[in-house]
């Protein structure tokens, strides 16, 4: 492989807090090793239509703290064709790209690995998605802003419940994984939790609903991930609970989108510069088609197809947990 001697940066798929923060990590890492460095804006659409511009390390200033990505982000079904990818690696090669660094989720690591096999061109994948789904790392980017948007709102809601006396279901992104739903959960001190890796249910949710009205409580809080497989959406199971707990007052609250959005906790602040720099520390060493990621505190790199076909299994030992703090 020939000496990496420009990279170019793109963010893909759904946007999520500390995005800008990798963004910066990059740029500013080729500056540091004294490579150029290219921003490909729109992900993969973008650069099927040439829509980079050079990055210099004053190009990312004061972005670590913004919400959202400075590159944007875009759907691309045209990259889903032979002719669309083979657009996309003329316009990299025009522009005298040696190496692409992708922030995404599976769909965009998906892409990168089909190109990396057409092409050959270097590719390293860092994990930005708020489901926390990738294998490879404990943590993706914007995953802990997204837990704490989370629990923050469901303490707003709480105390809504309990001035009025009502069952609340408040519904978290999560449509394949309970990572939220699970960790918000517990953190916010959710009566029940549903999350699509176990199917608890209804019967059971109404016993433990049923319990905890028995034991004084007037009001409660279920988590609902939006994947949850109990057949039901989360306002046919409010429905479902109030037909059968007249005692109940029930609501509804679907926090949505609000949780992509906002400034990046410190945690992913700090998660996003250091996998940035990795990702270009192994594209100088030659390493390609691999996603760095978080293992045990130290960043590793674990190979890009692994990373997709993988689980990131939900942690048991924190489902137990939950089970006793509904007690």
């Amino acid at each position: 492989m020939e000496k990496i001697k420009k990279i170019a940066v793109m963010t893909s798929g759904g946007d999520s807090p500390g995005m800008n923060a990798a963004i910066r990590s990059v740029v500013r890492a080729c500056a540091y090793y004294r490579t150029e460095c290219m921003g490909i804006y729109r992900g993969y659409q973008g650069l099927i239509e040439g829509d980079l511009v050079p990055f210099t390390a004053r190009s990312v200033n004061n972005i670590i703290n913004k919400g959202g990505t400075i590159l944007k982000s875009a759907r691309s079904k045209d990259f889903r064709t032979k002719e669309g990818r083979l657009k996309a690696y003329e316009n990299l090669k025009e522009h005298n790209v040696d190496a692409l660094v992708v922030i995404g989720g599976d769909g965009s690591f998906t892409g990168g690995v089909v190109f990396n096999k057409e092409f050959s061109f270097p590719i390293i994948g860092i994990p930005g998605t708020i489901d926390n789904d990738i294998s490879g790392t404990t943590h993706t980017i914007g995953y802990d802003t997204a837990l704490n948007t989370a629990v923050e709102a469901i303490d707003k809601i709480r105390d809504t419940a309990s001035s009025h006396n009502r069952l609340f279901f408040v519904e978290v992104m999560g449509r394949d994984a309970g990572f939220i739903a699970l960790n918000a959960g517990v953190g916010a001190g959710a009566e029940e939790i549903l999350i699509p890796e176990e199917n608890l249910g209804v019967e059971r949710m109404l016993e433990s609903l049923k319990k905890s009205r028995r034991t004084g409580k007037s009001s409660s809080i279920v988590v609902v991930s939006e994947g949850d497989k109990t057949g039901k959406n989360v306002f046919e199971l409010a429905d479902y609970v109030e037909a059968n707990l007249p005692e109940y007052e029930v609501r509804v609250s679907v926090l949505g989108h609000m949780q992509r959005g906002g400034s990046p906790t410190c945690f992913d602040r700090v998660l996003a510069s250091r996998l940035g720099v990795k990702a270009v520390e192994l594209l100088l060493d030659n390493q390609t088609n691999l996603m760095v990621g978080l293992q045990n505190n130290k960043i590793v790199a674990t190979d890009l197809e692994k990373a997709i076909k993988g689980e990131n299994s939900i942690d048991m030992e924190l489902l137990r947990v939950s089970d006793i703090m509904t007690t």
